[in-house]
Order: C-alpha cells, then sequence, then structure tokens
C-alpha cells in the first residue's frame, strides 16, 4: 500500500504507530465475496486508531520465513479489537492465506496504526466525498461507520467503482444507506438487471452526477488501485477540485 501523504498535519489526534509488533488472534472470519472476507482480531495493547489508518500483517511459517503486507482498517476508535478486509491475489503471498486459510484462533502480528493523511476526523465540518475502486473501499467503511458513531451535520457520499454487485465487499452494510452517508455504485463488468448505466469504468460524467460540488469545499479521499487512483484524481482537478483537497492512497499488486 502507498499513501499519498504530501502533507504535515499539525495539532492532530491521529494515533502515533506503534513502532513494535503485538501479537494479535483472530476472533471471527466472514466472507463478503467470493474472494474476500473480513477478519477481526483482538490485539492486546491496541491504542486505537482514526478513520482511514492502516496495519501492517506479519505472517511467520513454521521455518521461520516471514512475510509482511499492508491492510485498510475498517473499524477505528479505541479498544484491543479490529477489523480488516482482505480481497484475495491469485499469485498473492499472504493475501490467499488469510482469505482461504486463517481460521479464529489463529495467530498473526500487527504493527500500527499507519498513515496520519488519509485519515478523517470525526467533528471535521467539511463535506466528505470518497471515490473507491474494488477493495479501496475498505478505508471508507471506518469512515462511515465513525460517522455513524457520532452523528454529524456534514454530507457523506462514497462513489463505488467495482465489477458487480457480487464482487463488491460490504454490499449488504452499504445497500442499506448508512445514516448520513449517500451511496452510487458504479459498475464495470456486470450491471444489476434494470441498471440504466451500461458496464464501463468511471468517467468524468460520472463525476459530475454524483461527486459533490467544489463549490461546496468537499474533502475528497480517492482508494483504489494506482492506475484508478491517479486517473479519477486528474480528473477531479481538471474539474476545478483544488489538489491541496484530494487525499489519495493507492494499493499496489503485492496483496
Amino acid at each position: 500500500m502507498v499513501v499519498e501523504d504530501t502533507a504535515a498535519i499539525r495539532g492532530d489526534t491521529v494515533a502515533r504507530p506503534v513502532a513494535t509488533w503485538l501479537p494479535a488472534t483472530i476472533t471471527a472470519a466472514v466472507p463478503l465475496t467470493e474472494r474476500s472476507r473480513s477478519l477481526r482480531l483482538v490485539v492486546p495493547g491496541w491504542r486505537g486508531n482514526v478513520p482511514g489508518q492502516h496495519v501492517d500483517i506479519r505472517l511467520t511459517a513454521p521455518d521461520g520465513y516471514q512475510a509482511v503486507r499492508s491492510y485498510s482498517l475498517a473499524t477505528s476508535g479505541p479498544g484491543e479489537h479490529i477489523e480488516l478486509a482482505i480481497d484475495r491475489l491469485p499469485d498473492g503471498e499472504v493475501s490467499p492465506y488469510l482469505v482461504d486459510v486463517a481460521e479464529v484462533g489463529d495467530k498473526v502480528e500487527v504493527r500500527g496504526p499507519l498513515g496520519g493523511w488519509f485519515v478523517w476526523r470525526p467533528g471535521d465540518p467539511r463535506p466528505v466525498q470518497m471515490i473507491a475502486g474494488g477493495s479501496g473501499v475498505v478505508p471508507f467503511v471506518a469512515m462511515i461507520r465513525a460517522r455513524e458513531a457520532a452523528p454529524a451535520g456534514n454530507p457523506f457520499r462514497l462513489l463505488y467503482s467495482v465489477r458487480s454487485p457480487a464482487a463488491a465487499m460490504y454490499r449488504d452494510y452499504l445497500e442499506h444507506s448508512p445514516v448520513g452517508t449517500t451511496v452510487n455504485w458504479i459498475y464495470t463488468r456486470n450491471p444489476p438487471p434494470g441498471s440504466s448505466r451500461p458496464a464501463g469504468r468511471l468517467t468524468s460524467i460520472d463525476l459530475d452526477s454524483h461527486v459533490i460540488p467544489v463549490e461546496q469545499d468537499p474533502l475528497t479521499f480517492v482508494c483504489g488501485s494506482t492506475g484508478f487512483a491517479e486517473r479519477v484524481s486528474q480528473m477531479l482537478i481538471e474539474r476545478g477540485h483544488p489538489a491541496s483537497m484530494i487525499r489519495i492512497e493507492r494499493y499496489g499488486d503485492s496483496r
């Protein structure tokens, strides 16, 4: 995961990262799609996190070999329980294990929370626009949940680009219109029956239709693959959104 952390944040309340690895135990594993599932973990010593942060997960094989990958958090706040959502990559080294093999009671190691730029703090009065591609929706679930827990007057919008309804992570939760959040869907491969929009990747027309207007000074978050994030952020800038109001998180193909 690559986080665009191009501006210093002063006076924030972002939980500072823990430099050491903490032992964690999987307490729940719930399928989200055919290729993804959420994992809940208890992490003794975890100091909490704000919406949008991520963690490093380390696995250690019996022969001592270790692999580390970064995953966004779908939860926030205090306490020692966290939730991740993992999308399986066919040639991945860590994600196939976490999606298909790991069981309740298994141990992993966690380091974090990480990231201080791609975050939303409850109490920020600005309108929030979230644009997700695929598994890039995970940090936005944390933001939406936080807003539900601490209701505010500022509007939240999520524009979610995904291959099909069956490929959407947290689909049931998002389709039930979380309080205070408007969710719009873009299907790139197989739209549901009756959809008025043909299949295809997100376009400038979609942004014009579903993104909070520039005049309302939204804080805009974009999360997805490198190509998705770069293309969407460029379209936003071309539409007058200041680069300083666009926060980007990109992930590669190593998860």
